[in-house]
């Protein structure tokens, strides 16, 4: 019943980290340009529906 306390399914391997560093980046890199999508579709909305007499 309690298996798994005694018997790990898992290794512990230190040097995993860095084979998922590339991973990592990868995500990093897609959350920043998908940010910056979102400011640049939010910059142009504003831009094409903003009342220009207010100037």
């Amino acid at each position: 019943m309690l298996n798994f306390l005694t018997t790990p399914s898992f290794q512990f391997k230190p040097l995993a980290f860095l084979d998922n560093l590339k991973h990592m980046g990868v995500g990093m890199l897609v959350i920043f340009v998908v940010i910056g999508l979102i400011i640049l579709t939010t910059l142009l909305i504003n831009w094409l529906f903003s009342d220009k007499s207010d100037e």
